[in-house]
């Protein structure tokens, strides 16, 4: 049966790179991508980048897929770091042994979910992340990517390729 990905991005300004990259990789590794957001439709990025949201993430039973993604960008600052219910979803998708990942601001997603406490992890290299990171008791690396057996950070569009090919490693 084909592993499938759902790549959570903001409702509006995602990191291109970031979102494109991965699932490239993914793609090219014979992985079912699906794109998801807070709501559906056409979604703008930082650098007027057209992506498709497929879903509304709460709506979509994460046991359906083998990764989570949480894609960075401007708007996953303003939209998805203190949106509760992403945070109660990546929860309980990682409970459920689903492989959770986020990369850039969408780093900081996953360990404003609790899921990295007393654990390393990568984000983009700025203070207002790393900060988050120190806030959430997670040890700050820079490195392009931060792998973990059920948790994978990755810093930002430089390491978006690395970060795609950690994912396809981590399922395949």
């Amino acid at each position: 049966m084909s592993k499938k990905a759902l790549l959570i991005i903001p409702p509006d300004k995602f990191n291109e790179d970031e979102l494109f990259k991965p699932k490239e990789a993914l793609e090219k590794a014979g992985i079912e991508v699906t794109i998801a957001s807070t709501k559906t439709g056409e979604v703008i990025g930082d650098f007027e980048g057209k992506a498709n949201s497929e879903k509304v993430f709460s709506n979509t039973p994460a046991t359906d897929f083998d990764v989570i993604s949480v894609i960075g960008g401007s708007g996953t600052i303003d939209h998805l770091w203190d949106n509760d219910e992403l945070s109660t979803y990546l929860k309980k998708a990682h409970n459920d042994k689903i492989l959770v990942t986020g990369i850039c601001a969408g780093s900081v997603s996953v360990v404003k979910a609790g899921l990295l406490k007393d654990r390393e992890a990568t984000c983009y290299p700025v203070d207002v992340q790393k900060n988050q990171l120190k806030e959430n008791n997670v040890k700050y690396v820079e490195k392009h990517v931060i792998a973990h057996s059920d948790v994978i950070t990755g810093d930002g569009p430089d390491g978006a390729e690395e970060f795609g090919k950690a994912l396809v490693d981590a399922i395949n």
